[in-house]
């Protein structure tokens, strides 16, 4: 019989009902993962691959795709599943058995890597389970309407037209799960969290209005870029959630949400930018963040002699290390439960994160908040500090030519040019532009929000006809001008001029 069938099933068909079967428990399970975000077979097998991947390869890949590197991982790794499943399908084409026995190894990965996360739900094992049960339906039957003996001969079109019938059938579970499953994701448990209400301190008005195409003063947190290592943000409830102090502390303590929000808060405007940000691009945003002074925290804890380091870290035991004093400074780092004047959005790091001023995210912005550990630089390495990159990692003073675009046309005459800079920790001075490599030229600078803030820019050029290079720089508040040399991010930062190209006709 299964010598019957592997002569009727054309390959291309058997690889295609195993693709369909696949899908169907994919799609089902990415539904069931409503109630375990982290546990959706796709997500928990793609999570447990940034894992194990090479620290050279994830710096390619966020320099490469920047915030999109996790849809294309996603994608790749739904590639892969569903390649797998066509091979399954092709084993079916002889034995039924067999190929459901390869479906349920896949099956067994995805609820192993669910399993293995620390920031599991007590459901982690359901969307596996639910994708094993809905692919090992869906395949057999796949199998019979294809070439089955019990299924009607495909010669005068009924077979065939039953087997269109269930192949529909099935890949729309597979679809519509999938899409079911995506759209109620969102705001997740901050959409239910009340935050006492304050007064915000009155802001400035940005220039975007003046100029199409320029960043806004405040990034909506909609908007804001995100790199992280969780394809999925983790999902956590208020009234469990706690932040431990620990290490080298004289008393060591956990606090609790309510008891967090009845801490005096502060309100700072800062600019946060991420060490894989080239110049000139854009993973970096600037918001307003409400929360607790981590010094305030640390000063309740007791810091020991000796201690340099604050490693944190997040639910998923991504860790970050920060200079002791850069949580301890007049720069006011804070543990944020506000941005923008509402609750964190999950993938912003609901319900806390950590937030350091004048320091790149991989250094200074735990997200998902669960611990900080008082501890040594010699004692302890964090995520990315393992990987080589820097322990410190201040960010450096930077600017970039937002309008017009690199590559644009234009016409001549006055030419609006604009962007955005910065030069945390002592200010912007000022920031100037030149042409085709001539003398710099001072421009007009927009609203201050203090020294931990970008500050928007803007200048009339009188623009003759032909091709040409406009570079720009920012002088800090005491004078000293942005490096002109070129590094790439790796390990501290990126470094260098802004450079764009425009057509003048």
């Amino acid at each position: 019989m299964a010598t019957q069938r592997a002569e009727i099933v054309p390959r291309g068909r058997a690889a295609l009902d195993g693709v369909l079967a696949t899908g169907a428990g994919l799609g089902a399970g990415h539904l069931v993962a409503l109630l375990a975000p982290a546990s959706s077979p796709v997500v928990a097998v793609a999570t447990r691959a940034i894992d194990l991947t090479p620290g050279p390869v994830k710096d390619w890949a966020v320099s490469t795709f920047g915030t999109a590197d996790k849809a294309v991982l996603v994608v790749g790794a739904i590639a892969v599943t569903l390649g797998l499943g066509a091979l399954v399908g092709l084993v079916a084409r002889r034995s039924t058995p067999a190929a459901l026995i390869w479906g349920a190894a896949l099956a067994a990965i995805a609820i192993t890597a669910a399993g293995v996360d620390s920031a599991r739900g007590a459901l982690w094992w359901a969307p596996g389970l639910v994708a094993l049960v809905v692919g090992g339906w869906a395949l057999p039957r796949l199998v019979r309407a294809s070439g089955n003996a019990d299924v009607a001969p495909m010669v005068d079109g009924r077979g065939r037209r039953e087997w269109l019938r269930l192949a529909l059938g099935v890949g729309s579970v597979g679809v519509v799960g999938a899409l079911l499953g995506q759209w109620p994701r969102g705001s997740g448990g901050s959409s239910a969290v009340t935050l006492p209400t304050r007064s915000l301190t009155p802001f400035p008005t940005g220039l975007e209005g003046q100029v199409p195409g320029l960043s806004p003063f405040v990034t909506p947190a909609s908007s804001f870029y995100r790199i992280d290592t969780a394809l999925s943000p983790p999902s956590l409830d208020v009234s469990s959630w706690r932040l431990s102090i620990e290490g080298m502390v004289d008393h060591p303590f956990s606090i609790g949400w309510e008891e967090l929000l009845a801490m005096d808060a502060i309100e700072r405007p800062v600019t946060l930018e991420c060490v894989s940000n080239d110049v000139g691009q854009n993973l970096i945003g600037s918001a307003r963040w409400l929360g607790v002074r981590t010094s305030e925290l640390l000063t309740r804890a007791g810091v020991q002699s000796g201690a340099d380091m604050v490693l944190s870290s997040s639910i998923d035991n991504f860790s970050v290390s920060t200079p002791l004093g850069a949580l301890l400074d007049d720069r006011d780092a804070l543990v944020a439960y506000e941005m923008n004047g509402a609750p964190l959005r999950p993938e912003h790091g609901f319900p806390v994160r950590l937030l350091t001023p004048g320091l790149y995210g991989f250094v200074g912005a735990t997200k998902w908040l669960v611990k900080m550990e008082v501890t040594t630089f010699a004692a302890k390495q964090a995520y990315w500090t393992v990987l080589g990159w820097s322990d410190h990692g201040p960010i450096k003073p930077s600017s970039r030519i937002e309008v017009p675009r690199p590559g644009s046309d234009v016409s001549s005459g006055s030419v609006k040019v604009g962007g955005t800079a910065w030069a945390h920790g002592v200010g912007v001075g000022k920031v100037q532009v030149r042409v085709d490599r001539g003398g710099w030229a001072d421009v007009s600078l927009g609203p201050d929000a203090g020294i931990e803030f970008w500050r928007q820019w803007l200048w009339s050029w009188d623009a003759a006809p032909g091709d040409h290079e406009l570079q720009v720089r920012v002088v800090d508040a005491a004078g000293k001008a942005q490096d002109e040399s070129v590094a790439n991010a790796f390990p501290n930062g990126a470094s260098g001029l802004h450079t764009i190209h425009v057509v003048v006709g």
